[in-house]
């Protein structure tokens, strides 16, 4: 059974700000559980098809994604290719003008690859990604 998670946060920033966080790989060690980031393949020229990998705090496993979409200043999405026990994970983070600052919307979605743990994967996922989705809203609102 798919299930969904669907966190949201509010950053001070604009949304040129955090999308430009949020597209770059390279910045997530510096506001998120990832510790550490590599490219395992370049995108294109906006960097749709980048494939990622992260070291994140806690885990041994590495989990790979590729970014399926980046429409500037409003919207990141990535798949997960591999690094948990789940399938078809689709995640977006969706950025819309909030004042002078910008709500940010991550949902995803997936199916658990045992039957019967989705609700646990649900609840860790949407613990991480709101500890991920606060740490952005917090970085791009600081100077840089």
């Amino acid at each position: 059974m798919v299930q969904k998670v669907d966190v949201r946060a509010r950053s001070a920033a604009p949304p040129e700000a955090v999308y430009r966080l949020a597209a770059d790989s390279s910045t997530w060690p510096d506001w998120s559980p990832v510790v550490r980031w590599e490219r395992e393949r370049e995108g294109d020229a906006r960097g749709v098809g980048e494939i990622r990998v992260f070291h994140n705090k806690g885990r041994k496993a590495l989990t790979r994604e590729e970014i399926v979409e980046l429409t500037p200043n409003r919207r990141v999405g990535y798949v997960l290719l591999s690094g948990l026990a789940i399938h078809d994970y689709r995640a977006s983070i969706e950025l819309a003008p909030d004042g002078g600052g910008t709500v940010i919307r991550w949902c995803s979605s997936f199916e658990p690859d045992v039957r019967g743990t989705g609700w646990l994967y649900r609840l860790v996922l949407r613990a991480v990604i709101r500890r991920y989705a606060e740490g952005l809203a917090a970085s791009a609102a600081r100077p840089h």
